[in-house]
């Protein structure tokens, strides 16, 4: 049962560390500041995610896998949240979306009244 929670747990690490991967390659090639948001909240999230649901699946103890599961759900709760408020702030600071963005869907609600 050993090597089969081993090759399970190694799994979920290889494919959380690829959307790791994903997630900082999308920091660096992505053209504007809500393209990277987006992905570093969604694929860092799930990478995060899974990365902490193979520490789950390893641990043989209780607490540790209540721990694992409740990191999953404090990033699955904040990292949308906090990704809205940065990509608002940026917005209401003067970025714009790039070019490819066929729709600016705030410029009609955080237009400057008067």
């Amino acid at each position: 049962m050993t090597a089969v929670v081993e090759i399970v747990t190694g799994l979920m690490l290889i494919i959380g560390a690829s959307f790791a991967l994903v997630a900082s390659i999308g920091l660096l090639r992505l053209k504007d500041v809500y393209m990277r948001t987006h992905a570093a909240s969604k694929a860092g999230t799930l990478g995060s995610g899974v990365m902490l649901l193979a520490l789950a699946v390893d641990a043989g103890d209780l607490a540790v896998v209540t721990r694992a599961i409740a990191g999953v759900v404090f990033f699955l709760l904040t990292a949308p949240i906090s990704a809205h408020l940065l990509a608002k702030a940026a917005y209401a600071a003067g970025y714009r979306p790039c070019a490819d963005t066929k729709v600016d869907a705030l410029a009609e609600i955080m237009r400057p009244k008067g």
